[in-house]
């Protein structure tokens, strides 16, 4: 089996046949001898990391021996950042999303351009006559950062916690941060600096957060932020000042006192105004009339009323 190497400097992984393990590790030098050839082993990958700057055409090589036979079969696959992985080539030809900017010759596969979205590991899998070999690429699109967005808090009560952020998505590979206050590079470590041993601050220079979990006034000050990465100069996002402030608890007293004034004084309308009469009085409540129903003897009597509304015989007729 013989697979080339590519750039200066390949990391070779090999396993043992005999042992099944990852028994042997090799950094090789290949500037001055191209080819790195084994027949003791049943895999061999090799990872090379190419960088390459956006928007430009790129070659990715797989060569290998007559080991494979006269018609081996080649396939590209790609691993993005986020670990999700798709063919480039199969079955001899590009897939569909690849097919606009991806021709295959040979075994080699060559792209017209390249954007940070090309970012990942690139598998060139030869199989053929019982062999299989594996050649693994690391592809990385240099793209400068831009000027990061900054997030700092104008103003934070002493004791309360405080969280600055910084954050490019333009970069890549993907920037590291750094914070600066009144100008002075502050270390990712604080408490390995003697100057900032008493620094209770977070820094996380991988995803720009620059974290107070309880300020103190010493930590007032201009802030500002720089991102960079191998593909350009640093970038600096625009500053601001963060003031740290006392409780203001004169305030919280007053506010108490005006709010109990303010009840009081509308109890005191309340008691004015039923005292002069300004709000209606509860009308007494009068007993309802009880009604009694009375029957009339079917013989007259009962009363001299005459006006009644109801006709009764007062008379009789005797022979």
């Amino acid at each position: 089996m013989l697979l080339n190497c590519l750039i200066d400097c390949c990391i070779i992984f090999c396993v043992s046949r005999c042992e099944g393990l990852h028994s042997h590790y090799q950094q090789s030098r290949c500037a001055g001898e191209r080819e790195f050839s084994s027949k003791d082993l049943c895999c061999v990958v090799i990872l090379l990391i190419i960088c390459y700057q956006v928007s430009d055409g790129i070659d990715l090589s797989c060569t290998f021996s007559g080991d494979f036979g006269s018609n081996p079969r080649v396939e590209w696959k790609f691993k993005n950042l986020k670990q999700s992985q798709v063919y480039v080539i199969f079955d001899g030809k590009p897939t569909t999303s690849y097919a606009s900017r991806v021709t295959m010759y040979n075994s080699n596969l060559r792209f017209a351009t390249v954007t940070r979205d090309d970012n990942g590991m690139y598998d060139c899998e030869v199989s053929g006559n019982g062999q299989f070999g594996e050649a693994r690429v690391k592809l990385t699109v240099l793209v400068p950062p831009s000027a990061p967005l900054c997030r700092i808090p104008s103003s934070v009560t002493t004791g309360k916690s405080a969280l600055l952020t910084c954050h490019d998505t333009d970069g890549s590979p993907p920037p590291k941060y750094r914070w600066f206050k009144n100008d002075v590079p502050l270390p990712a470590e604080p408490g390995k600096i003697a100057s900032f041993k008493n620094s209770t601050y977070k820094l996380n220079v991988n995803n720009g957060n620059l974290e107070f979990p309880k300020t103190v006034k010493t930590d007032l000050g201009q802030y500002y932020c720089e991102a960079s990465n191998e593909a350009g100069p640093p970038q600096r996002c625009r500053g601001g000042n963060m003031e740290i402030r006392d409780l203001n608890t004169g305030g919280i007293v007053a506010g108490v006192i005006v709010a109990l004034l303010l009840v009081a004084l509308l109890v005191f309308g309340i008691w004015y105004a039923n005292k002069k009469g300004y709000l209606p009085k509860k009308s007494e409540s009068k007993p309802k009339p009880s009604v009694v129903y009375q029957p009339t003897s079917m013989y007259g009597g009962g009363g001299d009323d005459d006006d009644d509304g109801e006709f009764k015989q007062k008379s009789s007729f005797v022979v």
